[in-house]
């Protein structure tokens, strides 16, 4: 994968403002493959969107899995998670059959959505258009279901799991979180 790729088109997804709908396949139900996401179904609740590049590479198994292991902190904060790429979900349920040590994600404790027709990737303004796959993108969805955090960057790098439950937990204060800001500390006084 070139480090330079780049994402094309219209991006819908802007912060303070509803997030993109979505109604995709998912491993909700790994036996069948039957139940889709929906961003409908998470109201009330915050969701962490992590669009990645593809199914059975290098990097993104490390971040699948490191943020699964920390899933439980995320749920602790009212927070639910989901991995999306452009792979199908027989795609996704293979890799989450592929045991860690054979880079795959075995155990993953989140359903990973397949957006077959990259429309969700589109509108979320991660798709390469030219090679049909998704830049890294990390997006929070508040309980209205407003987009209120975005980050998207190369392929080649990694996402970070303390710093997006950082993030939500500021988020979560309604306050004025200063940099390096850490769940615990005063918010700033205006």
């Amino acid at each position: 994968m070139s480090a330079a790729a780049t994402a094309v088109g219209t991006e819908k997804a802007m912060v303070g403002q509803p997030a993109p709908d979505f109604d995709m396949a998912s491993t909700k139900n790994i036996e069948k493959l039957n139940e889709n996401v929906k961003l409908a179904d998470y109201r009330g609740k915050w969701v962490v969107l992590l669009f990645y590049p593809l199914d059975f590479t290098f990097v993104c198994p490390t971040e699948l899995t490191a943020f699964s292991d920390r899933y439980a902190d995320f749920e602790a904060i009212g927070a639910e998670i989901i991995g999306a790429s452009t792979d199908s979900a027989f795609s996704h349920r293979a890799w989450i059959n592929t045991p860690r040590d054979k880079g795959g994600v075995e155990g993953l404790k989140y359903p990973l959505a397949a957006d077959s027709t990259k429309t969700v990737s589109r509108d979320y303004g991660v798709l390469i258009e030219g090679k049909g796959i998704a830049l890294r993108g990390l997006f929070v969805i508040d309980p209205e279901g407003v987009l209120r955090y975005k980050v998207v960057h190369d392929l080649n790098i990694g996402r970070s799991v303390e710093e997006t439950l950082r993030v939500i937990q500021a988020l979560q204060t309604g306050g004025l979180c200063q940099a390096e800001w850490k769940p615990g500390q005063e918010t700033l006084k205006v």
